[in-house]
């Protein structure tokens, strides 16, 4: 009777070790001293000693706050485009820029990788745009999973998801309901399409236009690949930058991340009851990225504001005395923002457990 090994099953257990070679050098990168090294082990330690002056933290009631995310059908452009080492900043962004909406400081990220089979230079190229994540938003790549499934994924298919730890103070946590009408809605510029709606995207783009990756857009100036690729943008610096510049407490009274469900659904999660944010209309423009897609799929105007960000990628809901001077510090700051909107009284104020809810204006 013929032996079987676990190659013949279709995990290389050599490539594995290959696998792990190739990353290790891409995690320590993102190490800072708060990660004590452990060689071998099960397990990450990162210590919590917030009183140590070399960490610049005071936190007396810290909160730890966890995220997950992943980065959906967008992992089908990187697949049809061979390009896989932006995917992993996707994959951050969506869990630290979750992270920051409470106002915390997000401490380490784990990642998780599922394949067909083991591939470690492509292995490396995700872990490389995890790692470019790590460093920007400042957290460590704290441990991982590389897992084979040659029953589960076929041919070239991956998935990865992410998973995120940071802290808050407990005093200091925002959660919307310090929301008043009269407060001021500053949003932050997406850079792109960011990680949601690529089913509409991509049926618009490849399979209504007929397109293909490699194909370019004149009024994009890149070709369709470099457009559905672009990498989400990550938040952590802007808005850790004004949580810490304002110590005074109740200046920024909410944060909401937008993605899948666009501005009023994502503002909405935050909004008191008896709040209304009006949002302006042509406060900021459009990017054309999102008017193409919305043109090669002929796309309903109220579908595209709910299923995209529309080029906000996150509102800061701010007291209306600092608002000027905290959209000042952020241009500054060299980060793209604009106030967008107030908050007002809604009309189901009065009412018990009415959510708060947006329009346009």
């Amino acid at each position: 009777m013929a032996k079987v090994t676990y190659k013949d099953s279709g995990v290389d257990l050599e490539l594995y070790q290959q696998s792990m070679q190739r990353i290790s050098r891409l995690v320590t990168k993102t190490l800072s001293p708060r990660v004590r090294r452990l060689d071998g082990g099960f397990a990450g330690l990162f210590q919590l000693d917030f009183t140590n002056r070399l960490f610049a933290r005071n936190y007396r009631q810290p909160t730890l706050v966890a995220c997950t995310d992943g980065v959906g059908t967008k992992l089908k452009v990187a697949l049809a485009t061979g390009v896989h080492n932006t995917i992993g900043i996707d994959l951050v962004a969506m869990c630290v820029n979750d992270c920051v909406c409470c106002g915390a400081e997000p401490l380490f990220f784990l990642d998780y990788v599922a394949m067909n089979r083991d591939d470690p230079a492509r292995l490396e190229q995700i872990v490389s745009g995890i790692t470019a994540g790590c460093v920007e938003a400042d957290c460590a790549l704290l441990g991982g999973e590389t897992a084979i499934m040659p029953d589960v994924y076929q041919g070239e298919d991956y998935d990865v998801a992410g998973f995120c730890v940071g802290v808050v103070e407990d005093a200091r946590v925002i959660d919307g309901k310090a929301i008043v009408p009269g407060d001021v809605l500053i949003g932050l510029a997406a850079s792109g399409l960011h990680s949601n709606g690529y089913s509409l995207f991509r049926k618009a783009v490849f399979e209504m236009a007929g397109l293909q990756a490699e194909d370019h857009v004149p009024e994009l100036g890149m070709t369709v690949g470099e457009a559905l690729l672009k990498p989400t943008r990550i938040y952590v610096q802007p808005v850790r930058s004004v949580l810490s510049h304002y110590r005074v407490k109740n200046v920024v009274h909410g944060i909401a991340h937008i993605t899948g469900g666009g501005l009023f659904e994502n503002l909405g999660r935050i909004l008191p009851a008896g709040t209304r944010a009006e949002i302006r209309r042509d406060s900021w423009t459009i990017p054309p990225v999102f008017r193409w897609i919305q043109k090669l799929g002929n796309v309903d105007e109220a579908e595209m504001e709910r299923v995209t960000n529309m080029g906000i990628g996150m509102v800061l809901v701010v007291s209306e005395y600092y608002a000027e001077s905290i959209s000042q510090q952020l241009t500054v700051g060299g980060f793209e923002n604009c106030v967008i909107g107030r908050m007002t009284h809604g009309d189901k104020q009065g009412e018990e457990n009415a959510p708060g809810d947006a329009v346009w204006v």
